[in-house]
């Protein structure tokens, strides 16, 4: 497979965003769902609306998300909306739980963990996905990016418990910290995979390294981001632009680095992309260009 194009741009503001988006030469087309972390109650670290509107707008897109599968202020559609509006999500965008009505089922025939996937049922409404992720470090899946946002993001409050709890139907909260942690994140790539099989292309994903705590934006608490901002990435490839950032960090001459690496090391990060790769839909070769 050909190295994939991954480029850069060092200055994160919501113009460059846009910049990065137009030298990929891709226009998402027909309803387009923007998926991107709105950030749990509490969170400090989320990349805010503001940064994100010019892109958006854009693409006329519309901000989309599910249910978790934890407690907090995103496990029902009617705190999720409430929250969104506390956000300022709702104050800028069109806004759409897509698991307000329940779930569909995407088919994983070649799946190494699971071989189904349930997402929002709004999923269907949509012809494109811009993946907008904000790339950080996570406590379960030791970081958070592309890869994730396809998986975990895209599936319903059910469906991010099926993927945590490798496929079991019944999960419990519980459930989801005594799975073996690799082939949590071998589920999390067959999730992935049928995201992208359902668009057939029409992705775009864009990468923001800022606020790079080792922790979600999911959690209410996190830690404060431990190295700088390094900047934008954008590619057509969810792999490549996973492991360009990775390799950044590892790059980087910033000492924070050491513990964004532990909190990735220590959950076998690099094992989501390792599986992703194997399953075909992307490539971890690269060619990163920068422009400015």
């Amino acid at each position: 497979m050909e190295k994939a194009p991954v480029y850069f741009i060092r200055e994160i503001t919501p113009e460059n965003i846009v910049k990065i988006y137009d030298v990929l030469g891709k226009n998402l087309e027909g309803n387009v769902a923007v998926k991107l972390h709105s950030g749990e109650k509490g969170n400090q670290n989320y990349i805010r609306p503001e940064m994100v509107k010019n892109i958006v707008e854009h693409v006329n897109g519309t901000v989309v998300e599910c249910n978790t599968a934890y407690e907090g202020a995103r496990d029902t559609t009617e705190k999720h909306q409430a929250l969104m509006k506390e956000h300022g999500w709702s104050d800028l965008f069109t806004v759409d739980i897509m698991d307000a009505e329940g779930d569909i089922v995407l088919d994983i025939p070649n799946g190494k963990i699971i071989q189904k996937n349930y997402v929002g049922k709004n999923l269907n409404n949509y012809d494109s996905m811009l993946v907008l992720s904000h790339f950080k470090g996570h406590p379960m899946g030791g970081y958070g990016g592309a890869l994730k946002q396809l998986s975990i993001g895209v599936a319903s409050g059910h469906g991010k418990s099926y993927i945590h709890c490798v496929g079991k139907e019944d999960g419990t909260f519980e459930d989801m910290f005594r799975v073996d942690q690799l082939k949590f994140l071998e589920a999390m790539a067959d999730a992935a995979s049928s995201v992208i099989e359902k668009f057939k292309g029409n992705i775009v994903y864009i990468n923001v390294m800022c606020n790079m705590s080792v922790d979600c934006d999911c959690c209410n608490v996190a830690e404060d981001p431990c190295m700088k901002d390094i900047g934008i990435l954008a590619s057509l490839d969810p792999i490549a632009i996973d492991q360009a950032c990775i390799d950044l960090v590892e790059k980087s001459e910033d000492p924070g680095k050491e513990h964004f690496m532990e909190r990735v090391d220590s959950k076998h990060g690099i094992h989501t992309i390792e599986a992703a790769s194997k399953l075909g839909y992307g490539t971890r070769e690269y060619e990163l260009i920068e422009i400015s």
